[in-house]
């Protein structure tokens, strides 16, 4: 004990002759001057039901319903163009400050995620995620790079969501939820605009997620087969049929095999040689992805299945899509594969 300070018998000897005015002044100096740990003991004495129902409110999680309504609202709203301009709905000084209520509303969401009711909170996790999404092809708020700009790392809300839905609902209904969830968000260059920046350091690919969660062969098993029911789904969905789809729809089942490409990838890695591997067949010929990404899976099938000769030729039509990605050109080397024309003058301009 510092040699200054009274002990209890001393200190109770010292405020003996004080009255109720002069304690009042002393405590509220105290108050008033002391630091915030300081404030909230006197508090706590002053008024100890206030300071309990306080101390709940900083460990109990956000009410889920309240959070989803004020995302719904922030949704809507971001949509309409609101924050844009010409909308009495929200003030010249919110449409600046969009970005804080993200932020908000974000961590709000998250962290309902812990209380009892999952559902309402994961609905609020996932329209701020599509909203998120949207941002990389329509314009709601006045910035630059939205997810930059509100701090929004759609890969670690994503993360949080499954897991939650995992631990509390079980592994079937968390395989349920998240394989169509992964078709709908997954990217291959993160959910910023220009993929710098403090945000996009802290993304990683929703492929890189689920790794981590499936852990034995028939995890991967079970979301294999619902994400194959994901994929038929979307491509139910197509307009026309495989022969006549418009121009638009093949770009979009092109931009899906694109985004999804370190997935099936990692499906390869772990379905090749096991009893799923049929899933496989399925996979690369599935009719909701198009484009050289897809040429691509089913070269590197035929490679890891010993058919070099079909790889060769896969390789190069992906390269007259692509004729610039390194890891066509990198599997076209390893098998020798011919290159087309433009993949020859990428290899030269690129060093590839």
């Amino acid at each position: 004990m510092p040699a200054n300070r009274m002990n209890r018998d001393e200190f109770h000897a010292k405020i003996a002759g004080y009255d109720a005015d002069q304690l009042g002044k002393i405590l509220w100096t105290l108050y008033w001057r002391g630091s915030a740990p300081m404030r909230e003991r006197i508090e706590a004495q002053l008024d100890p039901e206030v300071h309990a129902r306080q101390q709940r409110q900083k460990v109990e999680p956000p009410r889920a319903t309240a959070v989803r309504e004020e995302v719904r609202e922030f949704v809507s709203l971001a949509r309409s163009g609101a924050y844009l301009a010409g909308d009495r709905r929200v003030s010249p000084k919110e449409r600046t400050r969009w970005r804080f209520t993200f932020r908000r509303l974000a961590a709000d969401a998250q962290a309902a995620l812990a209380g009892d009711d999952l559902d309402t909170a994961a609905a609020a996790v996932e329209m701020l995620v599509d909203l998120a999404c949207e941002t990389q092809g329509l314009v709601y708020f006045r910035s630059d790079d939205p997810m930059q700009a509100a701090g929004f790392v759609v890969s670690d809300a994503v993360a949080g969501l499954w897991r939650a839905v995992r631990d509390r609902h079980g592994f079937a209904t968390f395989v349920d939820r998240a394989a169509p969830q992964l078709l709908r968000w997954e990217t291959g260059h993160g959910w910023t605009l220009y993929g710098w920046g403090s945000v996009a350091e802290k993304e990683t690919s929703l492929a890189n997620v689920l790794e981590g969660m499936l852990q034995v062969p028939d995890h991967w098993r079970a979301f294999s087969v619902r994400y194959l029911q994901a994929l038929d789904e979307a491509a139910d969905r197509t307009p026309g049929t495989p022969r006549h789809r418009s121009s638009s729809a093949e770009r979009d089942r092109a931009a899906r095999a694109r985004a999804l490409a370190d997935w099936h990838t990692l499906l390869l890695d772990r379905l090749v040689g096991s009893e799923d591997e049929e899933l496989l067949d399925r996979l690369v010929g599935h009719p909701a992805l198009a484009g050289p990404e897809r040429t691509f899976l089913q070269a590197q099938l035929a490679h890891r299945r010993g058919d070099d000769e079909s790889a060769r030729k896969l390789v190069h039509d992906s390269l007259k899509g692509l004729p610039g990605h390194p890891g066509f050109h990198d599997l076209a080397r390893r098998i020798g594969a011919p290159l087309p024309p433009r993949a020859q003058q990428a290899r030269v301009a690129r060093h590839l």
